[in-house]
């Protein structure tokens, strides 16, 4: 079985995706470009708790079944569309996860107000309009609607991520959710503050005193 290493790396994180009640059951998928230009992604409505390494499918550029038995995600051809257009996306998430998508039924972005967000995400969140699931038109839309953010909400069904890896496409949408959490309860309050652009800006440029060397 080829990628072993880079299955079970998706499935920690599914579990992760799980832990931070980001999906419910069977919900979401994890797709990750591999060093040959081929794609792991998760199968279609299959139990992330149930999931083995085995069960992750395989798949060209084209969509083709390249190893597994199992159906991939019905999420495949706008995943396939989102890599093609952002070649320096090698992992994309999408989740279900409940404050982020309920902003996009009342906004039409999550504004960069949290430092978590922007320096996770960009300086805001768009949210797409809605698209039937299982349809490329998902991808198509999410593309065109991301632009500097790793991360697009789809108006009515849910979140995509996106990173360099898995890890930050599964920080964007961890970190997501809690300024989602954190910008929902304040505007129950009353106007939230934003940040200006200068602020953003200052944010989001490197310090270089964050991390491990």
């Amino acid at each position: 079985m080829k990628y072993e290493k880079e299955r079970r790396e998706i499935l920690s994180a599914a579990l992760d995706m799980l832990q931070y009640s980001l999906i419910s059951l069977s919900g979401g998928n994890i797709a990750l470009r591999t060093d040959e230009g081929s794609f792991l992604i998760t199968p279609s409505a299959m139990r992330y708790e149930t999931m083995l390494p085995e069960d992750v499918v395989l798949l060209d550029a084209e969509g083709r079944v390249l190893e597994g038995c199992r159906r991939p995600s019905s999420d495949t051809k706008a995943l396939l569309y989102l890599f093609r257009q952002r070649s320096e996306i090698n992992a994309l998430i999408h989740t279900h996860q409940p404050y982020a998508t309920a902003v996009g039924l009342v906004e039409d972005e999550l504004p960069g107000c949290l430092v978590t967000v922007l320096d996770a995400c960009g300086p805001c969140v768009p949210v797409a309009p809605f698209t039937i699931s299982s349809d490329e038109g998902m991808g198509v839309l999410a593309a065109e609607y991301a632009g500097e953010s790793l991360a697009v909400i789809l108006r009515s069904h849910g979140v995509i991520t996106m990173g360099r890896n898995l890890s930050e496409a599964l920080e964007a949408a961890i970190y997501l959710e809690e300024a989602a959490r954190t910008y929902l309860a304040a505007r129950a309050l009353g106007p939230v503050r934003l940040l200006s652009k200068e602020q953003i800006k200052a944010e989001r440029s490197p310090r270089g005193n964050y991390g491990q060397l």
